[in-house]
């Protein structure tokens, strides 16, 4: 389609060309420019930038799905994730070990849900982050009913993924997709976290990205599947943690947010992507909201996704961790997950 709008471009310049020289002066030498500048804004895929955000959907309409009692599994789930770097290869890896489950995946630099429902053109990094015996076409695996879980997430920066990709809208088309083609799946929507640099305080934010956006996303995705879209809250998990690390001096060897992040190789602070102790936290809490279960008590030392060993939490922040992850989740109605026995 982009091949023949840039024709048409190369077309209407040609026109508009034969008709300045036709008509030096005049509405149709200038109408022929017009013509060109939207030609060529087509064809390079250039989109209207909205005024604002979407006005704010507050879910009323769904939240009885929620005070359902939610069926919880009984075995290994085997699971389906959608997402990028922030899912990555080695967090599916370590919540297989912790459940004993099978797992697929489909990951890309930076990748939008919308970028993925497009196609593999459409995710950068493509071929480089599925070069992994775990990959899987998302539709295939839907298609093959094999999955319990199905897990997906939207890029960040979060506003920028609404405004510009369509987020809210394709967080939906997922959801239906998903809720179409492999009834029995429970589908769920991974809360991540912005960079570490990005305005206002990273830890003051975490509420309100929730509230603003990874709710919108949620509720138009419940909205299309006519079934709750579980929330995995790791935002939140992650907050909780570090406000408690940095109040009290610190839990084990987490002594402020940037003991979760990793190091680039000159050892500069990635402000955005976890390291082991940020990616085992992740895990965990996937752990709680697909099973349901409390997390204490689960392995610590872990492989990566190339068979490697991850760095292992002490057991004092382990144990943490662990606890943590559970009273969020819990405290959290959007995960389905209570407290009882």
């Amino acid at each position: 389609m982009r091949y023949i709008l840039i024709l048409a471009a190369v077309l209407v310049a040609g026109l508009s060309l034969y008709l300045a020289l036709r008509w030096r002066g005049g509405w149709i030498p200038r109408l022929g420019l017009v013509a060109v500048a939207l030609a060529v804004l087509a064809a390079t895929g250039w989109r209207v930038m909205p005024a604002s955000m979407p006005r704010h959907d507050d879910g009323s309409d769904l939240r009885a799905l929620y005070t359902q009692v939610r069926p919880l599994p009984v075995g290994p789930v085997r699971t389906y994730h959608l997402g990028h770097s922030l899912v990555g290869r080695d967090m599916p890896a370590m919540l297989a070990q912790m459940a004993g489950h099978e797992y697929a995946l489909q990951l890309g630099w930076g990748a939008s849900l919308r970028s993925h429902h497009r196609g593999p053109e459409a995710v950068y990094g493509f071929a480089e982050e599925n070069r992994t015996p775990h990959f899987r076409d998302p539709r295939e695996a839907l298609d093959s009913r094999q999955y319990g879980a199905f897990v997906m997430t939207e890029m960040v920066r979060l506003k920028d993924a609404i405004l510009y990709e369509e987020a809210i809208t394709y967080a939906g088309e997922w959801a239906a997709l998903a809720a179409e083609r492999s009834p029995q799946t429970e589908i769920f929507l991974y809360e991540s976290w912005h960079g570490l640099e990005d305005p206002p305080d990273w830890l003051a934010r975490i509420p309100d990205d929730f509230e603003r956006g990874w709710s919108q996303l949620l509720w138009s995705a419940a909205r299309r599947a006519d079934k709750p879209v579980w929330l995995i809250p790791v935002g939140q998990v992650m907050a909780r943690l570090v406000s408690e690390a940095e109040a009290t001096g610190g839990i084990g060897e987490i002594k402020s947010r940037e003991d979760l992040f990793a190091r680039m190789p000159d050892g500069a602070l990635d402000p955005i992507h976890p390291n082991d102790l940020g990616v085992y936290l992740v895990a965990l809490t996937h752990y709680a909201v697909i099973y349901g279960r409390d997390p204490l008590g689960l392995p610590y030392e872990l492989l990566r996704a190339d068979g490697t060993r991850a760095t292992a939490p002490s057991p004092e922040l382990a144990r943490r961790m662990q606890e943590i992850t559970w009273e969020v989740v819990t405290s959290q109605p959007l995960t389905g997950v209570t407290a009882g026995p």
